[in-house]
């Protein structure tokens, strides 16, 4: 069994079934010397630990230039929250190469925010503000829920520091959306599975965190914190099958 992790950050699998691939920012930093020790300039606290603490397991390439295997070699891939924030051309082509890089019956798992779960809170919160007007203090949330990490132009960590830090990081690594922090799209249970549908996958379907056609899926825990719960609530888990 090959599986492939992709978009990873810092939740990768130990097992050597899995491939951790990713080509963030910060893991970029931590693989060049020179950026390695500049780093602690204008990354600080919580952020800082996790960029000491990336896993070494990650192998680094931009998937923008394609998946770096060769055509029905791969069992299973794997992408959580990675989706999103590919504009919707760029997604179309990613799922493309997805589907090449598999093994014919090769299981495809997407995971992305819910953007139904999302919608239905917020609707559900109008009609409880219209029984309830206390509850319309905390209105904003529901709001920023579905838009915020769309229309930030700044990062939200870069927005925490001060002065020079702030200057010199957004010098540095860019706006958001440079950063690639930016949702470029959502998704729904019905938009996700037809458009897996019409780029030629089969069987797309909605699952669970801890349910998948891929075998021993709960033991790679990708899916789970270290107490065992899901580890992104609100989303949507979607198969499918070349």
């Amino acid at each position: 069994m090959k599986i492939l992790n992709l978009g990873c950050g810092t939740k990768t699998s130990a097992s050597p079934e899995v491939i951790n691939i990713d080509w963030s920012i910060y893991l970029r930093f931590k693989k060049n010397p020179l950026l390695r020790v500049i780093a602690p300039l204008f990354v600080k606290g919580e952020r800082l630990e996790r960029f000491h603490a990336l896993p070494t397991n990650i192998m680094v390439h931009n998937l923008s230039r394609g998946i770096p295997f060769a055509s029905d070699s791969i069992d299973a891939i794997y992408h959580s929250h990675l989706l999103e924030h590919l504009d919707r051309n760029v997604a179309e082509r990613f799922l493309i190469e997805v589907k090449r890089v598999l093994k014919p019956g090769g299981i495809h798992r997407i995971v992305v925010p819910d953007f139904e779960q999302g919608c239905r809170q917020y609707v559900e919160h109008i009609a409880l503000c219209d029984v309830h007007s206390s509850e319309a203090v905390s209105h904003e949330h529901y709001i920023e829920g579905i838009l915020e990490q769309s229309v930030r132009q700044e990062s939200s960590g870069t927005r925490q520091q001060s002065g020079f830090r702030r200057l010199l990081e957004n010098l540095i690594l860019g706006d958001a959306r440079r950063r690639g922090e930016t949702h470029q799209w959502m998704y729904d249970r019905i938009s996700l599975c037809q458009l897996l549908a019409l780029l030629g996958y089969k069987h797309p379907r909605v699952c669970t965190y801890n349910v998948s056609l891929i075998p021993h899926w709960s033991e790679y825990r990708l899916e789970v914190d270290e107490c065992g719960n899901e580890y992104k609530p609100a989303s949507l888990y979607v198969e499918a099958e070349k």
